[in-house]
């Protein structure tokens, strides 16, 4: 469950946002971070630009013209002591180190470039503007110079380093600490504040997709006969509603080819019907017309003997009629089983009793063998009419002086019935159209036999959630399997009974 949400259009875009706001704090942050020690180095070159000017003033460290190595000399001592964080060199005129207040073993450099020196010289606006760093190769520092002995006759440069290795270590200690605090509580409320509000506006986003979502699922699920498969994989709402899509779009087409398909059978069903409703109604029609035009010249036995035949095929054109309504309302699903548990095999037993005298007259024995006490849920009036269509249909294409045998079996957790006659079996080309309304297998015997039986028995089987199959084992056998109780009943053995 808690996979599934997180698969989620709406979690996928939260975890995005996140990871986004993240990414922008941080950037943020190291931005700030280097905008704000640009900006105290600007500050810092500002307020002591001219600080190198003023210490040559202040401390006379000019003298007749002269720089005074003493002066300068007591000036380094001086501002190790009372400003650790400057750093004062004396260059000459090529940028060469000639004298320094930092310490000796730390000094990296022999020269520093004179072309951010000579820049500031001339432009003292241009700030920040970082000059070597004696103490490093590579790290460069805002400063402050002046020529001396004087801008007239220069012989050299003071330069003092602003913010020394003294004034870095204090920054790491105290304001590095501090700006990271503060950058990352700055970070925090930015990630909570954008993080809420673009999660509120991303929910009124997903909002009607969810929505949408749920109503494609449930009418995917409404339209479906079963529960629609579940789909497995990864993906988000979009995808879902994709795969969705695409399932109904399958199965509207193939319903749609079910429909032309069902169009076809009806438009091939009302040829049918027309010649079989026309043959019985002909012969009606016949017998009567002779009866009226000839009554008076037909004997007592002719007459009875047309009476016999436009009665009989009336009997024909009512079963057909009726078989006609009896499959219309199957595939229209206007009847429904009443499922309820019982033994098969009793049912078997009566209804081969039933047969018994259909099978006498055509010279076919039934025989019941085989026969396993399994209880199936089903309706009993629908499986009594599908065991009648099949053991009358093994009745017609059984010689005479043959049997048809009869099997009960548990198997899959139900029931199989199956039915065997010792006929010449179904053709390969028939077995696909067998379960086809008004299909005739060659070498019926039953002269009022219309081709709906099995296309019936079919039906009431699938509507009762069985299934019926045929297949030739010296003969034609047909199996009926049908879902079992949960419960075995006891009582009629094994046995083997010939009728």
């Amino acid at each position: 469950m808690a996979l599934s949400v997180f698969r989620t259009l709406y979690a996928r875009l939260a975890i995005g946002l996140f990871l986004l706001l993240l990414v922008v704090g941080g950037l943020f942050t190291f931005l700030s971070l280097a905008s704000v020690r640009e900006y105290s180095a600007a500050v810092s070159q500002q307020l002591n630009r001219d600080l190198a000017r003023n210490l040559v003033s202040d401390r006379n460290l000019v003298t007749d013209g002269k720089l005074n190595r003493d002066a300068l000399k007591h000036l380094f001592e001086l501002y190790m002591n009372i400003n650790p964080s400057i750093e004062i060199y004396l260059l000459d005129r090529d940028g060469r180190i000639l004298s320094y207040s930092a310490d000796p073993d730390k000094i990296k450099r022999n020269r520093v470039s004179l072309a951010p020196i000579r820049a500031l010289l001339e432009n003292p606006e241009a700030y920040p503007l970082p000059g070597d760093d004696p103490r490093s190769h590579d790290r460069r520092k805002v400063f402050s110079v002046t020529p001396v002995p004087s801008a007239d006759n220069p012989t050299g440069y003071l330069y003092v380093v602003l913010r020394g290795e003294e004034y870095d270590l204090a920054e790491n200690l105290v304001h590095s600490d501090r700006l990271l605090q503060m950058g990352a509580g700055a970070l925090a409320v930015s990630l909570c504040v954008g993080l809420l509000a673009g999660l509120v506006f991303f929910r009124l986003l997903t909002r009607r997709l969810s929505r949408l979502t749920e109503r494609v699922d449930a009418f995917d699920s409404g339209m479906s006969p079963g529960q629609s498969p579940v789909l497995v994989g990864k993906g988000d709402d979009i995808d879902y509603l994709t795969a969705r899509f695409d399932q109904m779009a399958g199965r509207i087409a193939a319903q749609l080819d079910l429909l032309k398909d069902k169009d076809a059978q009806r438009r091939q069903l009302v040829a049918q019907v027309s010649h079989d409703l026309r043959t019985p109604l002909a012969s009606i029609q016949g017998y009567l017309e002779a009866l009226r035009l000839k009554h008076d010249s037909l004997s007592d036995d002719e007459r009875a003997r047309f009476l016999g035949v436009a009665l009989a095929e009336t009997h024909r054109l009512g079963r057909l009629v009726e078989e006609l309504f009896e499959l219309a309302a199957l595939d229209a699903r206007e009847k429904q089983p009443t499922a309820e548990p019982f033994v098969v095999a009793e049912l078997l037993h009566d209804v081969v009793q039933k047969h018994r005298p259909e099978a006498e007259r055509a010279g076919v024995s039934l025989a019941i063998v085989d026969v396993s006490p399994v209880r199936v849920v089903a309706d009993i009036a629908m499986t009594e009419r599908v065991l009648d269509n099949l053991i009358s249909n093994a009745i017609d294409h059984s010689p005479g002086g043959s049997e048809v045998t009869l099997r009960v079996a548990g198997r899959d957790e139900g029931a199989e019935i199956t039915v065997a006659d010792a006929g010449p079996g179904i053709a390969a080309a028939d077995m696909n159209h067998l379960f086809e309304p008004f299909y005739q297998a060659p070498g019926a015997s039953r002269p009022g036999h219309a081709g709906l039986g099995l296309a019936i028995a079919q039906r009431m089987v699938s509507l009762q959630s069985g299934r019926l199959s045929v297949r030739n084992d010296q003969g034609a056998v047909f199996s009926v399997w049908l879902p079992g109780a949960s419960e075995a009943a006891g009582g009629a053995g094994n046995e083997s009974t010939a009728l």
